[in-house]
């Protein structure tokens, strides 16, 4: 990247992991009992529905975080 260039807010530090993070999005809105678009296409669904999902994937994420500094193990049966 050139200067002033600037990398997209949702730029993955590990691109392989964009396919799991992917599912995990699904199994989040799934747990959440929200319906996921059959197309892929999350741009009809509400914001309310679609924070909804970041802000769990977020808790989960920092859980998972938390458990590994601690030396502990995740009690999730997700990936994540």
């Amino acid at each position: 990247m050139g200067i002033g260039q600037e990398r997209p807010s949702n730029f993955l530090v590990v691109p392989e992991a964009y396919q799991a993070l992917d599912q995990f999005k699904y199994e989040v809105a799934s747990e959440l009992g929200i319906q996921t678009p059959q197309n892929g296409y999350w741009g009809t669904m509400t914001s309310r529905d679609c924070g909804a999902v970041g802000g769990h994937i977020t808790r989960k994420l920092v859980k998972l975080g938390e458990q590994q500094l601690m030396g502990g193990s995740s009690s999730s049966s997700s990936t994540f």
